[in-house]
């Protein structure tokens, strides 16, 4: 009988206990949790923090006397593995409540403490009414904070996905919010121009975003009561507005009255350091593809773990639930003897801000361009469905490929509507080492009130197949900024859309439709950066001009990705 131990619950350590029962009848299998809850619903938070979610209980996903039930799984909640010694094959645990310590003997270890959230030592950083989000008690305490203290002001550190939710939900509450981020966009897995439409979206909610602004220090300011009234009695009410004041890293103060740290997480490595397993470049576990450690009888998974990237075969750490949950489910196939291994990790994941969304999935151009690896960007902007349909919103798809033979490296989609049925398809795609090409020939569900007969995937593909066959140059939006001497920029929109839309600076326009008529009126000595609103004039505009003897590139995504490029918050 193989005796299992597994530390920490939720994704990575809840589905092992599961997935290994279902292999084994015969296991011995201990969950050891040293919070109240071992399987919950993590991303479900801000949820429940905004009212969305309305039964806290529709967090809980199992409970130790659920998992004893189902599975016959000894799950103790509150009690805390201090200690690994690998070389006895046991594990010190201490009983958070009594502070009893015990010993417990294991034939394979399981690894799934998971990852903390960041909380950087600046003064005043431990005040009560400072929080982060990561478990049910981190909850319960925003909620009590909001309910008790009822601030009308909150300032959320950070613009990652709980940031972003954070924010959401607070002024679902009528909470004036600030954000804070520090670098020069939210949302890092996309690029700076795809998260400018979610920095767009922020300040039409009339959320107070500050980029490139860091929280350096936080005071707690004395809680007057109000004045007396005339009638000599007192309000017993409470200004709580004013709680804190926050010092940015712009020199600025700021007056909130809750912080909510979104920093972002590290991985929860000190009992397996102690233990002598080997850590991995990135600061995580170092695991193989079995999700084994150094340690043969020892595996780990989840936040805590580094695994490989899907494109480049580089170790990443990627804190998402569905990661965890396969691994959790390989490493339990494994410690019973099976071969089971994981293959590698793309980041896809989606975040909803109010009204849309915005998905990724693979690399990113930051990142391409960080390893110095060869790639070619495009970006199509058209109608989630049929446009003709009633409902249709527009979708913005950005895709990242190899400029030799098409391999997908990355892409990203932000819209209203359909972007994580574009984000999935892509996802698999890039997972069945699909190309480009393939994408234009994907055979995907067709109605009016659901897509396209060519859908944003689609097309996609064929504007980027169209590049590798020669068929078309692309141009990018960078490059129009430049103003070479040896170039010129024509746009083929009809003079209407430039007053409602805007312009390119020193652009010549000749609408697509007289442009055959006008040729003679371009030079031929210089290229031409050819641009329209979305791109696909322009696409028709550099078939005609290459054919008529012109240099001619056409600007990827037109003026909407021009946009996306040259705003600034």
């Amino acid at each position: 009988m193989t005796k299992i131990v597994i530390i920490g619950g939720v994704a990575g350590g809840a589905s092992a206990a599961a997935r290994a029962r279902r292999l084994s009848e015969t296991a011995e299998i201990i969950v050891l949790e040293r919070g109240e809850f071992v399987s919950f619903a993590n991303c479900g938070l801000p949820y429940h923090i905004s009212g969305e979610i309305e039964a806290r209980d529709a967090l809980l996903l199992q409970t130790p006397e659920s998992f004893r039930h189902r599975f016959n799984v000894d799950v103790r909640v509150f009690n805390e593995v201090i200690a690994i010694d690998k070389h006895r094959k046991e594990v010190t645990v201490r009983r958070v409540l009594t502070g009893e310590i015990y010993l417990e003997s294991y034939d394979k270890l399981l690894l799934s403490p998971g990852a903390s959230p960041v909380k950087p030592p600046i003064p005043g950083i431990n005040s009560h009414y400072v929080f982060s989000l990561r478990n049910i008690p981190d909850m319960d305490q925003i909620l009590s904070s909001l309910l008790l203290n009822q601030p009308q002001h909150a300032t959320v550190v950070g613009g990652g996905f709980i940031g972003l939710e954070m924010v959401e939900a607070l002024h679902h509450l009528g909470i004036k919010v600030t954000l804070l981020e520090l670098s020069d966009q939210v949302m890092a897995p996309v690029d700076r121009e795809m998260a400018n439409m979610l920095h767009q979206k922020l300040v039409e909610k009339g959320v107070d975003l500050r980029l490139n602004t860091g929280l350096a220090a936080v005071t707690e300011l004395e809680i007057q009561p109000a004045e007396p009234e005339a009638t000599g009695e007192y309000d017993k009410q409470i200004e709580h507005t004013n709680t804190l004041e926050l010092m940015l890293s712009t020199g600025e103060m700021l007056k909130t009255g809750l912080v909510v740290l979104a920093i972002g997480v590290k991985p929860e490595t000190m009992l397996a350091n102690q233990a002598g397993i080997e850590l991995g470049a990135r600061g995580g576990i170092k695991v193989d593809a079995r999700m084994c450690t150094s340690d043969p009888d020892i595996f780990a998974v989840g936040d805590v773990v580094e695994t490989e990237d899907f494109v480049t075969a580089l170790p990443s750490l990627v804190p998402l639930a569905g990661p965890a949950n396969r691994q959790g489910r390989i490493a339990a196939d494994n410690m019973l003897g099976r071969r089971e291994i994981y293959r590698r990790t793309q980041g896809t994941s989606i975040c909803k801000l109010f009204d849309m969304a915005i998905g990724s999935t693979g690399l990113n151009e930051k990142t391409l361009k960080r390893l110095k690896l060869p790639y070619e960007k495009i970006y199509v902007h058209t109608a989630s469905h049929a446009s003709y349909y009633p409902g249709a919103h527009p979708v913005t798809l950005k895709l990242l490929f190899n400029p030799t033979d098409g391999e997908i490296l990355g892409a990203q989609a932000a819209g209203l509507d359909g972007v994580d049925k574009r984000i999935d398809v892509l996802a698999v795609a890039q997972r069945a080492r699909m190309s480009v090409y393939t994408l234009q020939d994907l055979e995907l569900t067709y109605a009016p009130p659901f897509g396209s007969a060519r859908d944003v995937v689609n097309q996609a593909g064929m504007v980027a197949s169209n590049i590798l066959k020669g068929d078309e140059a692309v141009c990018h939006s960078e490059e129009l900024l430049l103003g070479a001497s040896d170039q010129i920029v024509l746009d083929v929109r009809n003079p209407p859309e430039l007053e409602a839309s805007g312009t390119f600076p020193n652009a010549i326009n000749i609408p697509l439709d007289q442009l055959r008529q006008r040729l003679h009126e371009l030079p031929k000595d210089k290229e031409i950066l050819v641009a329209c609103q979305v791109g696909l004039r322009g696409h028709v505009a550099c078939r005609m001009l290459i054919q008529h003897g012109f240099k001619a590139r056409n600007l990827t995504g037109g003026f909407k990705t021009y946009q996306m490029v040259t705003t600034k918050f």
